[in-house]
């Protein structure tokens, strides 16, 4: 359990999963994460434990992904939406 395919294709969907948090530190933190989980157990000769937590670590991001979809970040506007807009009153002459 755990060949190299194997590990290639659940890292990829580790970061696909993570790729679908609304939230912009939500994916950031996941994509970085694991890759660092990767890179960091890339040499180990008996991958069967780090495979297993990696299977766990993805039913959690997926779990994860359908709380956030619940509740999206609000719709924030352009910084410039948010001044009002400059008015020149007019003096008869």
């Amino acid at each position: 359990m755990g060949s190299r395919s194997e590990l290639l294709s659940l890292c990829r969907a580790l970061l696909r999963a993570g790729r679908q948090f609304p939230h912009y530190n939500l994916r950031e933190y996941t994509k970085r994460r694991t890759m660092d989980g990767f890179r960091m157990n890339k040499n180990l000769t008996d991958q069967s434990k780090a495979y297993a937590e990696a299977k766990a670590q993805l039913v959690v991001v997926e779990r994860s992904v359908k709380l956030y979809s619940l509740y999206p970040p609000p719709k924030t506007k352009n910084i410039m939406v948010w001044r009002r807009p400059l008015t020149v009153a007019l003096l008869p002459i």
